[in-house]
C-alpha cells in the first residue's frame, strides 16, 4: 500500500511539471535554454563543483518558474477579479523567477565566459581578412531564402508574417556576421542582444509567433556560419 501511494506521488508530481510545461511559455523557455546549456556544458571543462553549481541554478529557475505556477493558480482560484493584494502574490512570485534566472545567468558567465573568450578570438582572427562584401553576399542568400521559405509555407504574406521571420533572420545574421568580423567578445554579446530584441518586438507585435521567430534565427545563424566557414576553408 506504502508503495503504491509513493507511486502516486510521483505520479502527481510529474503532471504538476508538465501541466507547467504546457501551460507556462516560460516554463518551455526555461526548459530549452536548460537542454542548451547542459548540451554545451560537454564541450568544456567544468570540474566536479563547477557542474553542481550549474546544475543547483538550473534547478532553481525550475523551481521558481513552478512555484510561481502554483501562486498563479491559486489566486485565480480565489478570484477572478483585480484584487491588489492578488497582484501583489502575483508579481512577488514572478519576482523570485526573475531573480533566480539573473543568478542562472551569472552562473553561467562566470563559469563559460573566460573558457569561450579564447575559442572565439581563434575564430575571430581566422575570418578577420575575409572578403569586405562576405557580409552582404551572407544577408542577400538569407533575403532570397527567406523569400524561398515564405513561398512553401504560405502562412503569411511577403512582409508581414509567415514562416520565417524575414527580421529574425537578418537580425540574427548580421549578428553572426559581426561576431566573425569583429574581434570584441562585447560587440558579440550586444550584436545578439539587439538582435534578440528584433526578434521579441515581432512576437510582442503578434506580427510573427515564436516558432516563426526561432526559424528565422536559425535560418540567418546557419547560413552566416555555413559561409565564413566555407570562406575560411
Amino acid at each position: 500500500m506504502k508503495a503504491r501511494n509513493i507511486i502516486e506521488s510521483f505520479n502527481y508530481a510529474i503532471n504538476g511539471v508538465i501541466y507547467a510545461f504546457k501551460s507556462q511559455r516560460n516554463m518551455k523557455i526555461h526548459f530549452a535554454i536548460a537542454i542548451l546549456v547542459l548540451f554545451l556544458s560537454l564541450f568544456f571543462d567544468l570540474n566536479k563543483w563547477e557542474f553542481l553549481i550549474l546544475l543547483f541554478s538550473i534547478t532553481l529557475v525550475i523551481v521558481s518558474e513552478l512555484f510561481n505556477t502554483a501562486i498563479e493558480s491559486v489566486v485565480d482560484l480565489i478570484t477572478d477579479k483585480h484584487h491588489p493584494i492578488a497582484a501583489i502574490a502575483k508579481d512577488v512570485a514572478a519576482g523570485a523567477v526573475l531573480i533566480s534566472a539573473m543568478n542562472a545567468i551569472a552562473v553561467g558567465y562566470i563559469l563559460f565566459f573566460y573558457r569561450t573568450n579564447d575559442i572565439l578570438r581563434n575564430i575571430f582572427s581566422k575570418v578577420k581578412h575575409s572578403p569586405p562584401y562576405l557580409t552582404f553576399v551572407v544577408l542577400i542568400i538569407i533575403m532570397i531564402l527567406t523569400i524561398m521559405l515564405k513561398a512553401y509555407f504560405r502562412d503569411g504574406t511577403p512582409l508581414r508574417g509567415g514562416t520565417p521571420s524575414g527580421h529574425s533572420a537578418l537580425a540574427f545574421g548580421i549578428a553572426t556576421s559581426l561576431s566573425f568580423i569583429s574581434e570584441n567578445v562585447l560587440v558579440m554579446v550586444l550584436s545578439f542582444l539587439m538582435a534578440f530584441l528584433v526578434a521579441q518586438s515581432r512576437v510582442e507585435g503578434r506580427i510573427h509567433s515564436v516558432y516563426q521567430v526561432i526559424t528565422g534565427a536559425a535560418l540567418g545563424m546557419v547560413v552566416s556560419v555555413l559561409i565564413f566557414q566555407l570562406m575560411e576553408r
